[in-house]
């Protein structure tokens, strides 16, 4: 029996402020942000599935993402993204194919909208 699972535990994304990370994060995903930051660099997001995992210690230039690592699942993508436009996020692509788009978070990183 392999004890590697073939299952995905935990995305890291590297943030320059994990204060602000977590705010804006939990933000757009509808959450409280008055969860505990570990060690002074980490925030578990508090996800249904696989979890986010927000690091100030990870983070510099090299490592911010310029392609989505990862999806966020949205039912309604055109809702979703109108949601993320008066949020005031930078959209980097329009809805593309009726199913999904990018944007980036205050740090750069490019992230994904898409429909489950």
């Amino acid at each position: 029996m392999n004890p590697i699972l073939n299952q995905v535990g935990t995305i890291f994304i590297p943030v320059s402020n994990i204060e602000e990370a977590r705010n804006w994060y939990c933000d757009i995903l509808g959450l409280s942000a008055d969860g505990e930051i570990l060690f002074g660099h980490l925030y578990i997001v508090p996800m249904k599935g696989t979890g986010i995992v927000l690091d100030s210690k990870i983070f510099s230039e090299v490592n911010i993402f310029n392609t989505p690592p990862f999806h966020l699942n949205t039912n309604n993508i055109e809702q979703a993204y109108e949601f993320m436009k008066g949020k005031g996020v930078e959209l980097t692509t329009k809805i593309e194919n009726n199913h999904w788009f990018n944007f980036k978070d205050p740090d750069g990183n490019h992230l994904m909208v898409c429909m489950c």
